[in-house]
C-alpha cells in the first residue's frame, strides 16, 4: 500500500483523463448523435482523447 499511493499521487493528471474525460467525451458524442449509442467506439474515442490529453497533462504538467 505504501508503494501504491504514491504512483498514484504521481500520475493522478492520466487518471483523471482517462476516469473522468473519457466517460464525459463518450457521453457528449452519444448524446450529440444519439444514433450511435449503441455502438462501442464513443468510449474507444472519449479513451483516446482523455487519456491521450491526460498523458500530455503528465508530461508537461499543464491541461492547456
Amino acid at each position: 500500500m505504501s508503494r501504491l499511493l504514491p504512483l498514484i499521487f504521481q500520475n493522478l493528471t492520466f487518471l483523471f483523463g482517462i476516469g473522468f474525460l473519457a466517460p464525459l467525451i463518450a457521453q457528449v458524442l452519444e448524446r450529440t448523435v444519439p444514433s450511435i449509442a449503441t455502438t462501442p467506439w464513443p468510449l474507444a474515442v472519449g479513451l483516446l482523447v482523455g487519456g491521450g490529453w491526460g498523458a500530455v497533462a503528465q508530461k508537461t504538467g499543464r491541461w492547456v
